[in-house]
């Protein structure tokens, strides 16, 4: 086997799967760019037989993307994979993944197919993927939980037919490393053509050990390939996290004796930009990209620091891009500064005139804030600096007034198709009224199911991030909202939300 460990990265597929961390096509592939400057293997770009806003995502990314494999997911039907041989046309390096179940308890409840014709399903689907791409991945969904000798059958048969990676997912992790790990080597030693083909694998995270589990499979198992997402993206409780899996094998080389391509200065770049994209805020003692992951508050740790860092430090902050993290712009700074910054953070704008858009939104938020960090810039963009064309709502002005031992009031006015409507609401605090003034001409009817702060930098002066989860008729959507007033990054994100509500993209969902 190559001592190469391959980064499959699945954000914008598996990743996408949690509730309301959808993205739209541009999102996707500002996500994606970054994707390519850290250097990752393979980037799933999306399943493009899900939905017509899936297959654009896909065609995008691989007519964009040069450095790197762009993958689409498939079911094991010909339709499915015909649609992402379509979507990758334009891929210097095109994959197709394909998938179908096959334990016992996902063949009988939820596929309602035998044994056999998943056997022969499986084989059926990677012969055609095969002929319309070189490069083909299967994988057996619930592989973990699957019956041992069908699965060895499955795989054999499907490396007979041209699979040129075989993934084994732990679909619900339910997997123990020890255990995973021994799984991998027993197929790998069981199955006579398992040399014919690259193992991955592709582990979730609802015991929390995913990142463990992964690496069982890679060091016991000799599986070659890691499927994982930005911060551990993903349904339920996650998947594997990229950057825990990457720091973990370069940290351990001894250990593990294998390479990775990824360039790790771009890690925190990419965590912050799938933060700021999906409202899903990073907590603060996750790994590697955690705002607390290089912070000592113990006496006893930071003397051990300032006289030796490797006393308690495993890492460098600067080798995963905290070394970036500094005040690069301020309201003096000229247009070009800012452009050639926006290409630094992987954000490439469609037009000269988004980009007059995108500086003069800069301009305006550098009145109001002394020190512009890279985070401010990374916000502004997904706050919706470029209006998308199909946007129904967009935030204008608001008014509200608060005072102690009075009902808050606010006045809120915003596009509606095209149209300034204004709308006005007493509530609990400044932000309930003025959400309530939206919603009295909206009328979405909509559940709030969560609502979240973030402070984009340190001090008061900072920007505070909204992450507004609203739920319709089973269809969950995030909206996030960034400003120096929390009340109006409060509105922009509601209505950025509701913006997303109003899409009637319907998608078919997959598990992974």
């Amino acid at each position: 086997m190559t001592d190469k460990l391959i980064i499959f990265d699945t954000t914008l597929r598996d990743g996408e799967q949690s509730p309301g961390a959808s993205m739209n096509k541009d999102e996707k592939l500002r996500i994606a760019r970054q994707l390519e400057r850290l250097k990752v293997d393979v980037i799933e770009a999306g399943f493009a037989a899900s939905s017509n806003g899936d297959f654009e995502a896909v065609q995008a990314i691989a007519n964009a993307i040069k450095d790197a494999t762009i993958c689409s997911l498939s079911r094991a039907n010909d339709r499915d994979i015909s649609r992402a041989a379509e979507a990758l046309k334009g891929a210097n390096s095109a994959r197709i993944h394909t998938f179908i179940a096959t334990s016992a308890l996902h063949m009988e409840k939820k596929l309602r197919m035998t044994s056999e014709q998943v056997f022969e399903q499986a084989k059926l689907a990677v012969r055609f993927a095969r002929n319309l791409v070189p490069d083909v991945e299967f994988s057996p969904e619930d592989g973990y939980r699957s019956d041992v000798d069908f699965l060895c059958r499955v795989i054999e048969a499907v490396i007979r037919e041209g699979a040129t990676t075989i993934n084994v997912p732990d679909t619900v992790g339910y997997a123990i490393p020890e255990l995973y790990g021994n799984f991998i080597k027993n197929l790998r030693e069981r199955i006579p053509n398992s040399d014919k083909a690259i193992w991955s694998v592709h582990c979730h995270n609802d015991l929390g050990m995913a990142v463990a589990n992964s690496l069982a499979g890679v060091k016991i198992g000799g599986a070659r390939q890691i499927e994982c997402t930005i911060n551990g993206l993903g349904e339920r409780a996650g998947n594997c996290s990229l950057e825990e899996v990457v720091m973990a094998v370069k940290t351990r080389r001894d250990y593990f004796g294998l390479d990775v391509a990824i360039d790790t200065q771009q890690i925190l770049a990419a965590s912050r930009l799938v933060s700021q994209t999906t409202g899903f805020v990073v907590q603060p003692n996750k790994a590697v990209v955690g705002a607390n992951a290089f912070a000592h508050a113990s006496g006893i740790h930071q003397d051990g620091v300032l006289k030796a860092r490797d006393t308690y430090e495993i890492m460098r902050a600067e080798d995963v891009g905290w070394a970036a993290n500094k005040i690069i712009l301020g309201k003096l700074s000229g247009r070009n500064a800012f452009k050639q910054r926006l290409q630094e953070l992987g954000v490439q704008m469609e037009s000269e005139a988004d980009i007059n858009t995108a500086f003069a939104k800069f301009k305006a938020l550098a009145d109001r804030k002394t020190e512009i960090f890279d985070e401010d810039i990374l916000a502004l963009v997904s706050d919706g600096l470029v209006t998308q064309a199909d946007e129904q709502y967009s935030f204008v002005s608001l008014s509200q007034h608060s005072e102690t031992g009075e009902r808050p009031y606010a006045t809120v006015v915003f596009k509606a198709n095209g149209k300034e409507v204004k709308g006005s609401s007493q509530g609990n605090g400044p932000v309930d009224a003025s959400l309530k003034a939206i919603e009295e001409h909206a009328k979405s009817g909509a559940e709030m199911v969560l609502y979240s702060v973030n402070a984009i930098s340190g001090s008061t002066e900072s920007q505070g991030e909204v992450t507004v989860r609203l739920q319709n008729s089973g269809r969950v959507v995030n909206g996030v909202g960034a400003d120096p007033d929390i009340v109006v990054a409060s509105v922009k994100a509601y209505l950025s939300a509701l913006n997303k509500l109003q899409s009637q993209a319907v998608r078919v969902s997959a598990q992974g």
